[in-house]
């Protein structure tokens, strides 16, 4: 396989669609693309059908999604401000069916349609997804207990504010509302995961809870818990509890050590103070391990090296033939000091290969072998 991006800084579709696939080719050795992926800055929102109809001229019929951000990302470098056009282009990955999907309400609830994943676990799956109107995380807790091997990876778009203002792209049109996708049954990718925190205090067993409210930790209460765990810490440490705590929830309960990057972190959504009891964004069971969690750009920056370094010793020197990044909109320039932190660090671990992604409003990416939606989050789809 092979594959090539470009990072357009331009307002112009025309300009922006000529640039980006000639740069984006020259790295294919004259071989015809297969699978393209376009991100727009929210300076397109407007002529997002402009920009999508030129892409596909200059490239031709081949497969594209993609969406309007509120940032893109392209090699190296994250452009979360002025308007950018970032393109990535792969050949020699196989087939791909490029696919829409919708989210219908009923009276008993909701149904999806447009796509069938049940018929097609094998491969992966990238999906850009509507916010205002595709529950991404309903459809990924459907495939974890319906169609077990099913992989998913992408993002939520982020470039519109309201109903109906999202822009994806799907070949060469635009779509405002559910979801675009494409399904590689083929190419050897592999799912890289940083969600950015690292566990704080001592690991609990889930003793009482009912849905997705803890009753007890350990046999004593949530809050109290939390409150003795403050008590015993100082300076910065209680500072980062006090502006927002988080639960891991530990992949692998065979684990005997679990630290961090072996958690599916959760926010606490809420809590009452009379039981003591918390409320996460999540479905938890008694027995359970957990341990509270506390976010960063120390944090962040960890848990993404860790993660590309492991990656980068499995690689055994063998460079990877691109990668899509996709990207919490609450990191970059929100989170950390130095611009493009992600990209940045990607190139640095694994090489300046082909880069492109967007700054997601929550992100899509598998964890202990089931599919989730992260916030805060870098989900990488690398192509070995």
């Amino acid at each position: 396989m092979k594959a090539g991006a470009a990072l357009v800084l331009t307002a112009d579709p025309g300009a922006a669609a000529s640039r980006a696939v000639a740069e984006a080719r020259a790295s294919l050795g004259g071989a015809s693309p297969e699978l393209a992926v376009l991100f727009a800055s929210a300076h397109f929102l407007g002529s997002a059908t402009a920009l999508a109809s030129a892409v596909t001229e200059e490239a031709g019929p081949v497969p594209l999604i993609g969406c309007v951000s509120d940032g893109v990302i392209g090699g190296a470098r994250e452009a979360e401000s002025g308007p950018a056009v970032s393109l990535w282009l792969a050949a020699g990955l196989g087939p791909a069916e490029t696919f829409a999907m919708d989210f219908v309400r009923t009276g008993s609830g909701g149904a999806f349609g447009g796509y069938l994943f049940g018929d097609r676990p094998a491969g992966m799956h990238l999906m850009i997804c509507d916010p205002f109107t595709f529950p991404a995380g309903d459809l990924l807790a459907h495939l974890n207990s319906r169609a077990p091997g099913t992989m998913v990876m992408g993002g939520m778009a982020s470039g519109g504010l309201a109903l109906r203002q999202s822009r994806l792209f799907l070949d060469g049109r635009v779509i405002t509302h559910g979801a675009v996708g494409v399904h590689l049954p083929q190419a050897e990718v592999h799912p890289l995961v940083a969600q950015g925190c690292r566990p704080v205090g001592a690991l609990f067993t889930i003793t009482r809870a009912d849905g997705n409210l803890i009753r007890e930790l350990g046999g004593r209460p949530p809050l109290v818990r939390l409150r003795d765990l403050a008590a015993s810490m100082q300076g910065r440490e209680r500072e980062l509890l006090a502006q927002g705590v988080h639960l891991g929830l530990v992949i692998n309960e065979y684990q005997a050590d679990p630290g961090q990057g072996d958690f599916l972190i959760r926010g606490i959504v809420g809590a009452d103070p009379d039981s003591g009891a918390v409320a996460v964004d999540e479905e938890v069971d008694v027995g359970q391990s957990v341990q509270f969690h506390v976010r960063d750009a120390g944090s962040a920056d960890e848990d993404l090296r860790r993660t590309l370094e492991r990656e980068a010793a499995a690689l055994g020197g063998h460079q990877p033939a691109g990668a899509l990044l996709f990207t919490c909109n609450g990191r970059g320039s929100r989170m950390f000091a130095e611009p493009d932190h992600d990209a940045g660090l990607l190139a640095k671990l694994l090489g300046g290969l082909p880069v492109a992604g967007f700054f997601c409003a929550g992100e899509l990416g598998p964890v202990g072998g089931q599919n989730f939606l992260h916030t805060f989050t870098a989900s990488i789809a690398l192509f070995r």
